[in-house]
């Protein structure tokens, strides 16, 4: 369902449905230099905006979408749980959209074709769906999980695509594991009150793929549909960019998607 493959100097994690393909990148492949090597997809975080531009060239060229480069959708991420719904490629919508993720959003809906959407991380949660006619790319950090971020986009998307959530598969990428994620203790409790199978007792390590799982059956997704790649950035810290690894600097990789 998942297929680690190369692009000439690009390696994505990816996938694909129909018309729509996705993936997730790894740190590899691209011309940002230390702290942010290589394939930094990040322009806030102080990497030269041309190593980012260039970077962002060739993900695109690895999904065949590089003609698109003038139609990329990059929302500014606040952590929180707006989700933004693009649904033609025509100039005054796109203008209305990024106009939108300018302000703050943390997921893209997107039932429009010709549109690459693209949202990066290092540590927090990507989370891709995919439907017939439609995809979402969600941004699912410790505040967006527990607003339960990723089962409002399900059903955004569902609502979006007139089907079902329960035929749209999901795909949680590269992150933070719950055996890594120690956090405080009353963050685990709100989480325990929240998701079944998050246990305050046990500890203090949280692990935000089981709540996201459990936002996206509770929006109708079944549960094996959801596919969980389970890669850690932490311990993979050579494969992707970590936040909490290379002590708060460092690049972002990203999930990406485009329907053709």
């Amino acid at each position: 369902m998942l297929e680690r493959v190369t692009h000439g100097t690009v390696t994505l994690v990816e996938g694909a449905r129909g018309s729509i393909r996705f993936g997730f990148t790894e740190r590899t492949g691209g011309v940002s230099r230390e702290p942010y090597a290589s394939l930094n997809l990040g322009t806030h975080v102080g990497d030269d905006p041309d190593a980012v531009a260039e970077n962002r060239r060739r993900v695109l060229a690895a999904l065949d979408a590089e003609r698109l480069a003038d139609r990329l959708l990059m929302p500014n991420q606040v952590h929180g749980d707006e989700v933004t719904v693009v649904s033609t490629g025509d100039a005054d919508e796109l203008a209305r959209v990024r106009d939108e993720i300018a302000r703050g959003a943390d997921a893209i809906v997107c039932t429009a074709r010709d549109v690459p959407v693209m949202l990066c991380y290092a540590d927090c949660v990507p989370v891709v769906l995919v439907g017939e006619g439609g995809f979402a790319v969600i941004h699912s950090g410790w505040k967006g999980t527990y607003a339960g971020i990723a089962g409002k986009a399900a059903r955004i998307l569902a609502r979006e695509m007139g089907i079902d959530a329960s035929e749209i598969d999901a795909y949680i990428g590269p992150h933070i594991l719950g055996d890594e994620y120690e956090v405080s203790c009353e963050l685990m409790e709100r989480f325990a009150e929240r998701f079944p199978g998050i246990d305050a007792s046990a500890g203090r390590l949280l692990d935000l793929s089981r709540a996201i799982r459990s936002s996206l059956e509770d929006a109708g997704v079944l549960k094996d549909r959801i596919v969980d790649t389970q890669l850690s950035t932490m311990r993979d810290n050579g494969r992707f960019f970590s936040y909490r690894a290379e002590n708060g600097t460092c690049g972002r990789h990203a999930a990406v998607a485009v329907m053709a």
